[in-house]
């Protein structure tokens, strides 16, 4: 059974960082990675960041310079590292994991981890 659980998330002043971390059990990793999404109230969720299994990155615009994403295969562990956070970065931040190469077209979801910034 895949597990993914979030935390990390909490309060933070504009400007300041934050660090995401998805312990993940039950997957196994490959080619089609993983991923963090976020939702804030009355959007749809919204793909921040994608690592595939050969360590390509990418970003959503509204991330990408500010946010880090990063996969540790041996801890079993997916990261996001939030630096000069803004208000509009405030949502629910949930871990994928993908699978079902070629396509990719399966995912698995975590509970999500609210993250919240002020000015």
């Amino acid at each position: 059974q895949v597990q993914l659980v979030e935390s990390g998330g909490g309060s933070v002043q504009a400007g300041g960082s934050l660090k995401l971390s998805c312990a993940v059990s039950g997957y196994i990793f490959n080619t089609c990675g993983m991923a963090w999404y976020r939702q804030a109230p009355g959007n749809e969720r919204e793909l921040v960041s994608n690592i595939r299994g050969d360590g390509t990155t990418t970003y959503a615009v509204a991330v990408k310079g500010r946010f880090t994403i990063s996969l540790d295969v041996v801890k079993g562990a997916l990261y996001l590292q939030m630096n000069s956070l803004k208000t509009e970065d405030t949502a629910n931040y949930y871990c994928a994991a993908r699978w079902g190469a070629p396509r990719c077209s399966g995912t698995y979801w975590g509970q999500g981890t609210q993250v919240t910034v002020s000015s």
